[in-house]
């Protein structure tokens, strides 16, 4: 598993700032990308430091110009997290670019990782990649239910012989492999799941999309380089993963890209009255901590917390917010029963539960909780009917949503008056930010500002979550909705997008539901990945020009169809421009100058000024939502809006 990483439950298509557009290059006159190998040469990379074979199971050529080699495991649940982000992957760079090999690495821990791997392997052996990887998405999707029974029924499912799959599994030849993936993994230093190597690059855990989108465009245009110099597309993956090597072990063999500077933003954090304290309130820094009884790194950063307080002593406070992730189903037994011992012990009561529960993680069921109960003083009858009543479903759900606006997905997620610390962070992390922030607070207690309002004042200026502050839109955005409605709903999006696609059923539907009472205005940003994504904003751009909104929305709605079955090329374009009415000199000469360029480098202006960075995204009132989110979603904001709006 990563360290304190889980990935949010939907999923986006992320724009790279500097993500290259990788489109069709030409070598001596020679379309590189169509020079990819087919199904032969499947050993392609065997010789390489991080081996790739034909008894692996992969995605894409063998000569694709990437190869993410996945170490994952069928029980962990941040494999399962990130396999989404895989699926985008292969969707936004398809196959000739992009290969996606599996190897095994199921923790000890996990009972049914390695059964689950060696049926995952019988059914490869059976059925080959297009097999393994459909059993491979069924068992990620019942993660809860991996046994022997289920493995034979997901086979057959995945069009594998039953009776093929059966002989194969129970022979046990797949034992050998699985235990050779695990090996290969602990020599490359994989040792939590799921870790990738990208041509050799490594990444751990379930890290956004934008991560894997950095390297991913950087090793294409060190393979172009390379395949521009001679080089055969088969050698490529083994060239990068020893200059990647080389580079790890000594210095980077190429400039490598800003790295995303460190959030220093201080953010509003509020500490209610019910929230559980261990610490004076004359601390000068209050660490707010976003924690899961039920997660496994939670559990772990306890004994760095410990050190924070051994450490400062007095000068900290920490504050408790649960944020029981959805896919730790015991995490909210366990914190219902802390949150029975706040109610009738106060805090001492809390921290004693607290420290009771993470003893006993991941024991959690019903028998373990009762033990807890009575270690710690309290009715277990009271504690059981507080679960089945979900007695404290709002406090949880108001800490959850809290959490989910100071994007603070994944558990534990720390704030040091304010300042984001994400994950299990060693010690020396959380030194490096309570210092710095010791030395603000010692600085206001020397302008007399007393030491138990010292968070209170720092909040003061702190950065409101989940507000993104977007330049207004101007005339040349279409909209659609109440021209005077009070609250504006900015749609940033673009045409290519899979995901913008999917959430135009819900901005249907917000239509329908709010009426005028919304003005939904949309804003162009095509993603640099999309070759496409530029053109069709410029023609629908066009389309506003000639017809105005209603001749946008009809070339929006066409282009959106068009995308879903087969792309917007400017073939497609000039179709559709053709369907509607459009003045078809005017609009070939408006795509052929780029007349539109400047309207959408606006609107892209605005979104990176507004910190946005992939699509879609929504900018309501103050709020901002990311993400094909559902309706409901969208609702709770738009309502909170609109009673500000009042």
């Amino acid at each position: 598993m990563n360290k304190g990483t889980a990935i949010v439950g939907f999923f986006l298509c992320f724009l790279a700032g500097m993500g290259l557009m990788w489109g069709i290059e030409h070598k001596s006159g020679v379309n590189i990308e169509a020079e990819s190998a087919t199904a032969s040469g499947a050993d392609v990379g065997a010789d390489a430091l991080i081996p790739v074979t034909s008894k692996d199971p992969s995605w894409g050529n063998p000569d694709a110009l990437v190869t993410i080699v996945e170490f994952s495991d069928f029980q962990c649940p941040f494999c399962s997290k990130v396999e989404p982000t895989i699926t985008k992957l292969k969707e936004n760079y398809g196959p000739t670019k992009l290969r996606v090999v599996w190897k095994n690495n199921p923790l000890s821990f996990h009972k049914q990782a390695r059964p689950a791997a060696e049926a995952a392997m019988a059914v490869f052996e059976v059925g080959g990649s297009e097999a393994f990887w459909k059993f491979h998405e069924i068992a990620f999707q019942n993660q809860k239910s991996l046994d022997p029974a289920n493995f034979s029924k997901w086979a057959a499912q995945a069009g594998v012989d039953a009776a093929k799959f059966d002989a194969a599994y129970k022979g046990g030849k797949q034992a050998a492999k699985v235990t050779a993936d695990a090996a290969l993994a602990s020599k490359v230093g994989a040792s939590g799941t799921p870790a990738f190597r990208i041509n050799g690059v490594t990444i751990a855990g379930a890290l956004p999309y934008e991560k894997f989108q950095q390297i991913i465009d950087d090793e294409l245009a060190e393979a172009k380089k390379l395949i521009q110099a001679g080089t055969k597309r088969t050698e490529v993956y083994k060239i990068r993963c020893e200059k990647n090597a080389k580079g790890a072990a000594e210095k980077p063999d190429r400039p490598e890209r800003p790295r995303p500077e460190e959030d220093k933003t201080v953010w509003n954090v509020p500490v209610s009255e019910g929230d559980p304290i261990k610490g004076p309130a004359t601390a000068l820094v209050t660490l707010v901590m976003f924690s899961d009884f039920q997660c496994p790194y939670c559990k772990r950063v306890e004994d760095t917390v410990a050190q924070v307080e051994k450490e400062y002593k007095d000068k900290v406070r920490v504050v408790w917010k649960d944020n029981a992730l959805p896919f730790h189903k015991r995490a909210r037994p366990a914190a219902t029963l802390a949150q029975v011992a706040y109610e009738e012990k106060g805090d001492k009561g809390f921290w004693d539960a607290h420290n009771a529960l993470f003893e006993s993680a991941p024991k959690l069921e019903d028998a373990d909780l009762e033990a807890v109960a009575k270690k710690i003083g309290l009715s277990w009858d009271k504690v059981k009917k507080a679960i089945d009543d979900d007695k404290y479903a709002a406090k949880l759900q108001a800490s959850a949503d809290l959490a989910k606006k100071l994007n603070a997905n994944g558990t534990p997620h720390f704030f040091a008056n304010g300042v984001r610390i994400k994950g299990a962070q060693p010690f020396d992390a959380f030194k490096k930010v309570i210092d710095a922030q010791l030395a603000v607070a010692d600085a206001l207690v020397k302008k007399g500002i007393a030491p138990d309002k010292v968070y209170e004042e720092i909040m003061k200026g702190a950065e409101e979550p989940g507000v993104k502050k977007v330049d207004p839109p101007t005339a040349d955005n279409p909209f659609k909705g109440g021209a005077a409605a009070k609250l504006v709903i900015q749609q940033f999006s673009d045409f290519q997008c899979p995901y913008c696609r999917r959430v135009e059923e819900t901005v249907d539907q917000i239509q329908k539901t709010y009426g005028n009472k919304v003005k939904i205005v949309w804003r162009n940003m095509p993603l640099p990945f999309h070759k496409d994504a530029r053109p069709a904003a410029e023609a629908a751009c066009e389309a506003f020009a000639q017809k105005g909104a209603d001749g946008f929305w009809k070339f929006h709605n066409k282009l959106f169809e068009a995308a879903g079955s087969g792309g917007v090329g400017r073939d497609v374009l000039e179709k559709i421009a053709q369907e509607i009415g459009l003045d078809m000199n005017k609009f070939k000469k408006a795509l052929d100058e780029n007349t539109h360029k400047d309207k959408i480098e606006a609107d892209i202006a605005a979104a990176k000024k507004a910190g946005i960075s992939g699509t879609p995204a929504f900018v309501i009132g103050t709020q901002f939502l990311s993400g094909a989110q559902p309706f409901d979603a969208f609702k709770k904001a738009i309502d909170e809006e609109l009673k500000k709006v009042k």
